[in-house]
């Protein structure tokens, strides 16, 4: 939410790898529970490199599972058909490291949302950016409850409640371009 109120992104490439994070994972809801996705790492997940060198495992067809899912549990949405061409173009892609698929997430992710923020790599590791910045590093998945996420319609919202900090993607889907005003409120 603080990313779409802003105007500049910094994409922290310096910083080591920091396991159990968004950095390589993603919330998704399923028809029975919430599902996590995480994109699987070459030295796994307890490695100590920056950002820019973790490389993605493509021994798997971990691409083809992410779609599947997101086709699974999206496919009846009110906008996935308008959406779905975009996001099948970046499962069909290789990547060789993690923050470049995340790069051109974040890149597909804030044209759908038709939101215009300048996004720059860092080029050095700081541990602080000072009160000029809000720092997200640090939000994990075992922590995301401390983030509210703004009420929405979501898909199987009838049977699981609603799930707080779920992918952009669930809100994109279910909202279409009401997405960016939902997130600014």
């Amino acid at each position: 939410m603080e990313v779409v109120q802003s105007n500049k992104l910094h994409i922290d490439l310096e910083e080591h790898f920091e396991k159990m994070s968004y950095r390589n994972k993603y919330k998704i809801s399923g028809a029975n529970n919430a599902i996590m996705l995480s994109i699987p790492l070459e030295k796994g997940r307890d490695q100590r490199t920056p950002v820019k060198l973790v490389r993605i495992s493509n021994t798997t067809d971990w691409q083809v599972q992410h779609w599947r899912s997101l086709e699974s549990a999206y496919r009846n949405t009110p906008y996935w058909e308008f959406y779905a061409p975009h996001l099948e173009i970046l499962f069909k892609q290789t990547f060789s490291y993690l923050h470049e698929f995340n790069s051109k997430s974040i890149d597909l992710c804030l044209k759908m949302l038709k939101n215009k923020i300048e996004i720059t790599p860092t080029s050095e590791y700081r541990k602080d950016w000072g009160d000029a910045c809000k720092d997200l590093r640090n939000m994990k998945p075992s922590h995301d409850g401390s983030v509210e996420t703004p009420r929405y319609t979501q898909i199987f919202e009838d049977r699981l409640g609603f799930i707080n900090n779920l992918s952009i993607l669930d809100l994109l889907m279910m909202e279409g371009p009401a997405a960016l005003s939902i997130l600014s409120r």
